[in-house]
């Protein structure tokens, strides 16, 4: 986690991006901008940076660049199935049962062409279910289509090898792969719209495997109201939470946005259901983002020079069960609000503090600003309020955890 820059010493900055981690560095006292592809020693990487110059480099001691080699292991949404069933199905191998059953938290997912047949077998079992395709190497949305009949599959799949056939002369076993998801036809509805929640995780190690989970975060709610009926099932405004999708909607307001934060909602969830309720909510959020994260730890190639944060992407069903949807290597730092920009300003630079470039931190900490260490090659037993098993949601003081690292950074 920490380099061997000094506190006193300039660090050198590279990013692509215009947007929060842009003003985060920035602001970042001591830290200065460099174009230099080369000579840095902290990089915002996008993932084309990453396949371009990534394994070109010979890192040195100081640097540190924000993805792992092979960070879609757990960020494509093919692989992380494949990887969540692999966990799940080595646990029962050796007998541990229980916690094998704890990987319950994904929906039924099919990979597409490849298990189509399997998946025609299991939608007649269930011929009335609804299920979500999705492209498996894209995002924000796009390509993203509900379905309810076979035939609209059928339809898809033709089109869909056609397409690739004429415009890249590509044999049917190399088209575009998706993932066919079993919908969660019963979400959590509050005014009568859908939502799933952005949570970051930020893992700086993964031998041992190191895992910091941000406490705040926000719920993206759908401008319309939510409807199973076949007639809405085209509707992405309707079942796609995604920014970009509620951008245009008619009833967007862009001084308001589409987003809740996380506090806000716990005490939404409080009010609504009890603080235990809630609480358990929370801590059944942590565990899957821990589980998901233990499923790769042995195929992630560690470097010492890599972090990764992390946006999961989690619904809540009417059961208040928690859900993963999928993880983002790319999490948006596009910011709608303004409280949207002060939520991941100060979760970058909180980030930041953590990965620890000036070498400030004594190593026995167990928050940074927003960020609670929650696996340390084994959970952490941290100290919490009686009936608090996640602080998921808590509220927390920024400038005063900052100020109390600095006071133990001065007593180093």
């Amino acid at each position: 986690m920490a380099s061997s820059k000094g506190p006193n010493q300039k660090i050198r900055y590279r990013t692509c991006l215009r947007n929060t981690i842009y003003d985060a560095l920035r602001n970042r006292a001591g830290w200065t901008e460099t174009e230099n592809d080369v000579d840095w020693d902290f990089v915002w990487a996008d993932i084309p940076w990453m396949k371009e110059h990534f394994d070109s480099l010979r890192l040195e001691e100081n640097q540190r660049v924000n993805h792992f080699r092979n960070h879609y292991e757990l960020t494509r949404k093919d692989l992380m199935v494949k990887n969540l069933k692999r966990m799940k199905r080595q646990l029962e191998k050796e007998g541990k049962t229980s916690e094998a059953s704890k990987y319950d938290f994904f929906p039924v997912t099919f990979i597409l062409p490849n298990d189509y047949n399997i998946f025609v077998e299991e939608f007649k079992r269930q011929p009335n279910s609804t299920w979500i395709a999705k492209p498996i190497g894209k995002a924000q949305g796009r390509g993203i289509f509900l379905f309810n009949d076979l035939k609209d599959l059928r339809e898809w799949k033709k089109a869909n090898e056609q397409r690739n056939t004429q415009q890249y002369g590509k044999k049917e076993e190399e088209v575009e792969a998706y993932i066919a998801q079993r919908y969660i036809e019963n979400p959590y509805l509050i005014g009568g719209k859908k939502f799933d929640l952005r949570i970051y995780a930020l893992v700086t190690s993964y031998a041992p495997l190191t895992v910091w989970l941000y406490r705040s975060g926000f719920a993206r709610f759908s401008n319309m109201r939510f409807s199973m009926l076949k007639d809405n099932l085209g509707d992405v405004a309707i079942h796609l939470t995604n920014v970009a999708i509620q951008k245009q909607a008619a009833n967007y307001d862009k001084d308001q946005g589409c987003k809740w934060e996380l506090k806000s909602m716990k005490l939404f969830l409080i009010s609504k259901h009890g603080l235990e309720a809630a609480n358990n909510l929370m801590h059944d959020i942590q565990m899957l983002i821990l589980r998901s994260l233990l499923a790769v730890q042995k195929v992630m190639m560690n470097d010492k020079h890599c972090f990764e944060l992390y946006g999961y992407d989690v619904m809540i069903d009417n059961d208040l069960k928690a859900w993963l949807i999928e993880v983002n290597a790319s999490p948006s730092l596009t910011a709608d609000t303004s409280q949207d920009y002060q939520l991941k300003v100060g979760m970058l630079d909180d980030m930041c503090d953590v990965v620890d470039m000036e070498k400030k931190l004594t190593g026995s900490e167990n928050q940074v600003g927003g960020f609670d260490l929650i696996y340390n090659n084994g959970p952490v037993q941290k100290v919490r309020p009686v009936g608090v098993p996640s602080l998921l949601g808590c509220s927390f003081d920024r400038k005063s955890a900052k100020k109390a690292n600095a006071q133990k950074a001065k007593e180093k």
